[in-house]
């Protein structure tokens, strides 16, 4: 059984909208305004490439990032490794020809499945939607989350606010940057 990891750039009220400065957002580009950018704080993106075996993304993450990530150096683990997309509506001639083995899985039931296959972890980015639903099919086994010491308000939420029983989760990594940013890992207990 593959692990399933969550990443995100997070503000302390749980905020993942726009971080990197897409528009439309108010606070768009939140993890680069006023916040002194210390390389050691993001070893953990590093890590996570090497890590990780494949990609899972949402429709709207996939669109986003795969215009962008193939021709980056910081991101070429990704474009070898395959990634699966959860997406309804995404076509098959929507997919990038540059970004490696991509295949799209219609539900979370096949998110299930694929969970269920050997192999390596599969980390999502982004895909906040995704998330949330992952989340509350019980699907996520561990939260990578860079926390920035952010109140944003308004903004897509990387946690659901569906009524559900407590979840527990055991912190087994964690560390605090002089910028404010905190490494916080987190292994569901199931």
């Amino acid at each position: 059984m593959r692990t399933l990891v969550s990443t995100a750039f997070v503000s302390l009220d749980g905020v993942v909208e726009a971080p990197g400065g897409e528009p439309g957002y108010r606070n768009s580009g939140w993890t680069f305004k006023d916040i002194e950018f210390l390389p050691e704080a993001y070893e953990i993106k590093d890590r996570e490439q090497r890590e990780s075996a494949a990609l899972l993304l949402g429709r709207v993450s996939y669109e986003a990032f795969s215009p962008v990530w193939p021709g980056m150096e910081d991101f070429a683990g990704y474009k070898v490794m395959p990634k699966y997309v959860v997406s309804t509506t995404l076509t098959e001639d929507a997919l990038v020809p540059d970004w490696g083995d991509t295949t799209i899985l219609r539900s979370i039931d096949e998110v299930a499945a694929l969970k269920e296959t050997e192999g390596g972890p599969v980390i999502v980015h982004g895909s906040a939607t995704l998330n949330r639903a992952l989340s509350d099919a019980g699907l996520i086994d561990r939260y990578h989350l860079l926390v920035f010491p952010l109140l944003l308000g308004a903004g897509k939420r990387l946690f659901s606010d569906t009524d559900k029983d407590a979840q527990k989760l055991e912190l087994t990594e964690h560390r605090a940057f002089s910028n404010g940013l905190q490494l916080n890992v987190f292994d569901v207990v199931r």
